[in-house]
């Protein structure tokens, strides 16, 4: 049996596929089933570590950038659209996966176009409350298409729709308490504030936390993930701002949160403060925490503030708006969610609304059983 997985280029679309191997592979222990291959095509591998440790064999394919505006690049990125689609046709009529999972993203369209033109039986999995157009297309050919919000049905056939939520690695499935102040050596006891703005950081966040730092770390940790390239300027900002006070020592910047660690920031943390990303949003719903979510700008990705939208409805988290993200409204929101137990409790009981941990078991399933039985 061979099964391949397919994503864009993100931490949104990589890591969820990840998570349904996992479940592939829990499930083909469990069931007995030999001869299993697992594949994932796509531009780049993102993490091969995850790769490697679940088994799962690379196939690149070329991808362009489709823009919805005029540029001289448009030419030469439809001239690699249409190689990644010879180049993934080729490499899939060798291989001739029972089944492709496809997690949306650009770079998942040259696997979905083979599948279609090979008779591939096809799966989707729609992240975001509003469909990426990739997904919007293999709906009308995949067999199961799997949602994440209640309000992208409208979007697909019913008849073969079904409400699974996000999958979630293992690793960061849950928060884990146990541990977690001596590993991340937060010595004093305060509370803690995480800071996550999806894997490439979010520099608006980053600014407003900045801001309000010197206040934050008279009461709290400030657990901070800036993003790869946002961390050195960060820091020296951080370093600037808080020269004169006594605890400085507990703002802590990292680049990048890996699964143990972030696991374990989830554990120590009261509160979380967060891009609309449906995998961070899926997670820390999974986590119990109550979170204020501050997504990018429609005007700049429509998806996040639909996401936003959905999640704060379920009671689990406080919205602002980019717009509106001054260092007083950000200080105001977190010291009315840290200050007020009973508040916190009622978020954290809300997030259960959203959490659906076995998502990435019910797409496994899916999967196997059109394999084996197509």
């Amino acid at each position: 049996m061979k099964i391949l997985l397919t994503g864009g280029g993100s931490g949104g679309h990589f890591y969820p596929s990840i998570a349904v191997a996992e479940a592939i592979n829990q499930l083909v222990d469990e069931k007995k089933i030999v001869g299993v291959k697992l594949y994932y095509m796509s531009d780049k591998r993102y993490d091969e570590r995850a790769l490697f440790e679940n088994d799962i064999t690379f196939k690149s394919a070329t991808y362009g950038k489709v823009r919805n505006y005029f540029s001289i690049l448009n030419f030469f990125d439809w001239i690699k659209i249409i190689l990644g689609i010879i180049t993934a046709t080729w490499k899939m009529f060798w291989l001739f996966p029972d089944v492709v999972f496809g997690k949306g993203g650009g770079a998942s369209f040259p696997p979905l176009f083979a599948a279609r033109l090979l008779r591939i039986p096809v799966v989707i999995h729609e992240s975001d409350a509003v469909p990426g157009k990739v997904n919007l297309w293999a709906a009308k050919f995949a067999r199961r298409i799997a949602i994440s919000y209640p309000e992208a049905e409208k979007y697909f056939p019913k008849d073969k729709t079904a409400l699974t939520g996000i999958p979630i690695r293992v690793a960061v499935s849950r928060a884990v308490s146990n541990g977690a102040r001596e590993f991340l050596k937060l010595d004093e006891d305060a509370p803690v504030i995480l800071i996550l703005g999806g894997s490439q950081g979010a520099q608006k966040i980053n600014d407003a936390i900045v801001d309000i730092l010197p206040t934050l770390v008279e009461k709290y940790y400030v657990l901070h993930q800036t993003g790869v390239k946002n961390l050195e300027a960060t820091s020296r900002r951080a370093e600037v701002v808080l020269e004169k006070s006594s605890h400085a020592n507990r703002y802590r910047p990292f680049a990048f949160l890996n699964a143990s660690a972030l696991s374990m920031a989830a554990g120590a943390a009261t509160l979380v403060i967060t891009r609309a990303g449906s995998t961070a949003l899926t997670e820390i719903a999974n986590w119990g925490l109550p979170a204020i979510v501050i997504p990018i700008p429609e005007s700049v990705s429509r998806d996040q503030t639909q996401n936003a939208l959905s999640y704060v409805r379920t009671g689990a988290g406080i919205l602002i708006e980019e717009h509106n993200l001054t260092p007083h409204i950000l200080s105001a929101e977190i010291e009315k969610i840290v200050g007020d137990e009973a508040l916190r409790i009622k978020m954290k009981n809300a997030t259960a609304n959203f959490s659906r941990p076995d998502a990435a078991r019910k797409i496994a399933d899916e999967l196997i059983h059109i394999a084996l039985h197509q």
